[in-house]
């Protein structure tokens, strides 16, 4: 890109002159004490510190924007708001029931809830950016606080009429044979698979790489792979999309999904009546650890 018209585009959009916008950005470098752009014939670009200066600045506007639709809230009478960061496992099993039962409760408490995968989650809880989160056991947890909300169990998906079918229970190794479906590898779900393949001393076919649970399950109808999914994500496709679960025998298929925070005893009141609403609608919660 030309510095030229990059600066222009910058200005015309901050409605300024290029030379004001010019001063502006050399002004911005003056103040601070550092270069925050490379200028060359072919464009300008960010330094390390301009770049660092952005990511700054991004936050500061995103809890502006935060600030005001909170205080937005406040005066459409909404008494707080609990950001929520939670994995797949969570948003597809437990948590729309859980937190529509709390809303009929609490409906001047806004949940602003956001899908990622369990890493994430946690960095999100560690930065701010979650009150708390819902994560998978064995990813690590940055030193945050932690207790049991769920328990899952994962089996092995295969269509109707594959081979596996004739079978009560398979093990790992035997599912290996053949072509998978999974998640992306970043998620708590694929990285347990890469772990347990390893064990193994096995090899898994990876054929298709797709973003959610119900996605999963169509690959799966469709032919291309068999995967292994969450029983409570599996159980509703069953019959529409004619597909069969089957035990694995392998313990490691069953899983422990948990609520993290910073401190679970210091969080905001919206966020500690939702976290004690979760626990107390199952049974597998237990203490902070």
């Amino acid at each position: 890109m030309r510095a030229s018209s990059s600066i222009r585009v910058g200005a015309e959009r901050a409605h300024l002159a290029i030379g004001a916008a010019s001063k502006r950005m050399a002004d911005l470098e003056a103040s601070i004490g550092v270069q925050l752009f490379e200028r060359h014939a072919r464009g300008v670009a960010l330094t390390a510190a301009g770049e660092a200066l952005e990511r700054h600045t991004q936050r500061i506007l995103n809890d502006m924007d935060r600030m005001t639709a909170e205080m937005s809230d406040y005066a459409a009478g909404v008494v707080g708001v609990v950001r929520l960061w939670a994995n797949t496992s969570s948003v597809t099993q437990f948590l729309p029931t859980d937190i529509a039962a709390f809303s009929v409760v609490h409906p001047d408490i806004r949940i602003e809830l956001e899908e990622q995968d369990s890493e994430q989650v946690a960095l999100a809880v560690v930065d701010g950016a979650a009150d708390f989160g819902i994560m998978a056991d064995r990813m690590p947890t940055l030193g945050l606080q932690a207790m049991l909300y769920r328990k899952d169990h994962l089996f092995l998906v295969v269509p109707d009429g594959h081979p596996l079918t004739q079978r009560e229970s398979v093990s790992f190794v035997d599912a290996l044979e053949f072509d998978f479906v999974s998640l992306a590898r970043n998620t708590s779900l694929a990285k347990r698979l890469q772990a347990a393949t390893a064990f193994s001393g096995g090899q898994i076919k990876l054929r298709i790489q797709v973003r959610s649970f119900d996605a999963m399950c169509l690959m799966v109808a469709a032919g291309p792979g068999i995967a292994i999914l969450p029983d409570a994500a599996v159980g509703p496709h069953l019959r529409s999309m004619d597909l069969c679960r089957i035990p694995l025998s392998e313990n490691w298929t069953r899983r422990e999904l948990f609520i993290c925070a910073r401190d679970l005893n210091a969080l905001p009141r919206p966020a500690s009546l939702l976290v004690n609403h979760l626990i107390g609608a199952t049974p597998d919660a237990v203490a902070v650890r």
